[in-house]
């Protein structure tokens, strides 16, 4: 791998990465399917995504996955198990998209850009969660769950088929999301004062 493969092996990572933070499913199908059906190379920890089983698996995980968050309070208690398998998951793919590398420095930058770019989206998420919980009983989380599970398939997508604007598309949807945690504690502050 030269320079400008490890750059872009990177950027596809973090991309994928901040995509588990939504969904932890939806990046790694497509992953399998990139392998599979466009050539992309990953190392041997995320070849079993490609296999006929892999794509079986992964297809009817994402499905359950993505059903599994309309339902009210089984959201909230599936966030608190996502939170760190969606790290996992984000160190995995930048790991395995960073294949001739050593492997410290391989899994290394995948624990630090892909566990912190999935713990860092999921935080966001959960804190969204945590907030449409608390002002409509769960009932508007399907609201908070659809624009998840499109963040995780255009995240996913772009990171595959462009991962240059994936990046942009990453950092635009963590600044919103800083924004809307950022109003929410000012509202919530404003609410304790008087």
């Amino acid at each position: 791998m030269d320079y400008a493969q490890i750059a872009i092996a990177l950027v596809m990572g973090i991309s994928l990465s901040a995509a588990c933070g939504f969904r932890i499913f939806v990046p790694l199908l497509a992953v399998g399917l990139a392998v599979r059906l466009c050539g992309i190379e990953a190392a041997p920890a995320l070849a079993w995504t490609a296999t006929d089983l892999g794509l079986v698996c992964l297809a009817v995980a994402t499905l359950v996955e993505i059903l599994a968050y309309y339902i009210p309070w089984v959201d909230n208690l599936l966030d608190t198990v996502h939170g760190p398998l969606a790290m996992v998951a984000g160190t995995l793919l930048v790991g395995g998209l960073l294949g001739d590398m050593p492997p410290a420095l391989q899994w290394g930058l995948g624990v630090v850009a892909g566990g912190g770019a999935a713990g860092m989206v999921k935080a966001g998420t959960a804190t969204a969660r945590a907030a449409s919980t608390a002002t409509t009983g769960g009932l508007g989380n399907c609201v908070v769950a659809t624009v998840e599970n499109i963040c995780a398939t255009v995240g996913s997508v772009l990171a595959v088929l462009a991962p240059v604007l994936a990046i942009f598309f990453v950092i635009l949807v963590v600044g919103g999301m800083c924004a809307f945690i950022y109003r929410l504690r000012r509202r919530k502050a404003a609410e304790t004062a008087s």
